[in-house]
């Protein structure tokens, strides 16, 4: 490498196990010259100012959320649809509605939802005792619920006295969700034959940024 590269790096001498080994950098014609312990200088590689300048960034960020107490650093879900307007579309009562919010509705075309988990559910005394995880089924069961939200309005098409759960397809539970969880569901009509009352929607549900759950649905409409 010759004296008129712009930048240099060049290990110290070997010192033993027990010290921290430095890293100088060295860069020309400004014969700049820095000495920080290796485990710092994980961001000065070839474009050691624009990454030094987004670590110092990301400190800034965090010492500033720190001052920021817990509790208000996080905004509430929004509510587009609460729990006594949900009760008015879904017919499902105690144990058997799993849709708490809506967070996000676009009817006959998807919507978002929640359903807070916690160690008051009863199905948690007998799955499992000694580690209580929500049930697959009842995750599927909430998540097809909020496909009903999407589909039971007059605009649509739909009426809560007929429409059903017609099938499932490609399901995939990916994480447990435990107590203390907030399972947050998208349902998103993929497709629509009003002709013979069959709609075709894609689910997914999340714990934080985390994919749980996720298949298609499908619903029908008609009489029992």
């Amino acid at each position: 490498m010759s004296a008129t590269s712009s930048s240099l790096m060049s290990l110290a001498p070997a010192q033993s196990l027990s010290q921290p080994r430095r890293v100088k950098l060295v860069q020309s014609p400004t014969s700049l010259s820095v000495s920080l312990p290796i485990s710092r200088v994980l961001c000065l590689k070839s474009n050691h100012q624009r990454n030094l300048f987004a670590c110092c960034s990301l400190n800034v960020q965090d010492s500033a959320g720190q001052d920021t107490p817990i509790e208000k650093r996080y905004p509430a879900f929004p509510t587009v649809m609460d729990i006594n307007q949900i009760r008015e579309i879904l017919p499902h009562r105690f144990p058997f509605l799993l849709v708490d919010r809506v967070i996000e509705y676009n009817p006959g075309v998807s919507a978002v939802a929640i359903k807070n988990v916690t160690i008051n559910d009863n199905f948690f005394p007998g799955h499992f005792p000694e580690r209580p995880i929500m049930p697959g089924v009842l995750m599927i069961e909430a998540m097809a619920q909020v496909g009903g939200l999407v589909m039971l309005q007059p605009e649509v098409g739909g009426s809560r006295d007929s429409f059903f759960f017609a099938g499932i397809d490609k399901v995939r539970f990916r994480k447990p969700v435990i107590a203390g969880d907030t399972l947050v569901m998208r349902m998103t009509l993929v497709k629509f034959q009003k002709r013979f009352g069959i709609a075709k929607m894609e689910g997914k549900a999340y714990v934080g940024c985390d994919l749980v759950c996720e298949g298609e649905f499908l619903m029908a409409s008609g009489s029992v």
